[in-house]
């Protein structure tokens, strides 16, 4: 007889698309199914008889919980598959109280998540034999702390005595309750954001006072938001100021270091200014007095065609007045004589 199964290619599915409704696929196992324990569960089973469990819950805004919880019951076998209950909204109000997502929210939240391999919808509260049979279920996965629920003191008591319960490990800092209570106690901060975020107050179920209260605070914040803003900026600006004072203070006193070296180098005691002042100083006093020439100097031979240059006597003579006309007259004429011959 041949045993053929399609578990394979399904799980293959779920990783490319969601996980399918068990009420819509015609999917059954159709190898034996056999009892397994836990032991023969861990040891591994063959690729067409995987090891079926089941967990259920609420799902109410899924969140990482949930996903770590569905990740554990996943791996607790080497060849394993995944199906997820999940009770209707009339069941839920019934024993548990008001979700915030309606049942096909929380049916669809389910389909996505990459451990589950099928969603049952509209699960029972309390397991029977008959939907256990229906399901072809080995094992159920669920925390170990007792489930007190539907006048029962722990609605999973008969799994664990027929073997058939796996604990899991809940995930401490969060679940549905933490975040509605989160919620709740911040209820004015969301409220104003879903206002801003276009939401009336009809849809919000807020007053009129308290609206008008809201978009004021509203106002405020982003009056504040700027103000933080224009402070933060004033901050970076005055710190690039800062930055580029102490580099032009640095600058400057490397150049005043420089200019003051310089300084000295020109005009200090052995500076080159010195010397060269020095220098031209006595260029100048050697220009202004120029050396005395030899008292006896060669006599130049004067040429023939040239005639002697006369020579005046400066020194005044020492001439007696004439003593008559006639005496006055003949040095007139004596004068004369004189230079008619030098001509």
């Amino acid at each position: 007889m041949q045993i053929t199964t399609i578990w394979p290619k399904i799980w293959l599915h779920t990783l490319t698309a969601p996980a399918p409704f068990a009420d819509e696929t015609n999917c059954q196992c159709q190898a034996p199914h056999e009892k397994l324990t836990i032991a023969q569960a861990r040891l591994g089973t063959p690729a067409d008889r995987p090891v079926r469990v089941y967990a259920d819950g609420i799902f109410d805004l899924f969140h990482s919980g949930h996903a770590r919880a569905l990740m554990q019951a996943k791996t607790l076998f080497p060849n394993s598959y995944l199906l997820v209950g999940v009770c209707s909204d009339d069941l839920t109000h019934k024993f548990k109280g008001f979700t915030v997502m309606n049942e096909a929210e929380r049916y669809e939240a389910l389909r996505h998540c990459r451990y589950v391999d099928e969603v049952i919808r509209d699960a029972p509260w309390t397991l029977t034999p008959e939907f256990l049979e229906k399901h072809k279920i080995d094992f159920v996965a669920h925390d170990d702390i007792p489930y007190s629920s539907a006048g029962s003191d722990d609605v999973y008591k008969h799994i664990k005595e027929a073997g058939m319960f796996v604990p899991t490990q809940r995930t401490e800092g969060i679940s549905t309750s933490d975040i509605i209570t989160r919620i709740v106690r911040d209820y004015d901060v969301y409220a104003r954001r879903n206002l801003q975020r276009g939401y009336t107050a009809k849809e919000l179920n807020v007053s009129f006072i308290n609206e008008k209260r809201y978009r004021f605070q509203n106002q405020v914040d982003k009056m504040k938001e700027k103000v933080k803003n224009v402070e933060e900026r004033s901050k970076e600006f005055v710190n690039r100021v800062e930055e580029k004072s102490h580099d032009l203070i640095q600058k400057w006193e490397e150049k005043s270091r420089e200019f003051i070296g310089n300084f000295l180098e020109l005009f200090g005691p052995d500076g080159a200014w010195k010397q060269m002042f020095q220098e031209r100083s006595s260029r100048m006093l050697q220009a202004l007095s120029p050396k005395q020439s030899p008292v006896s100097s060669p006599t130049r031979s004067r040429s023939p065609s040239r005639s002697p240059s006369p020579t005046f006597s400066w020194l005044p003579l020492k001439t007696s007045p004439p003593s008559s006309p006639k005496a006055a007259s003949a040095s007139i004429s004596s004068m004369s004589e004189g230079d008619e011959d030098e001509k």
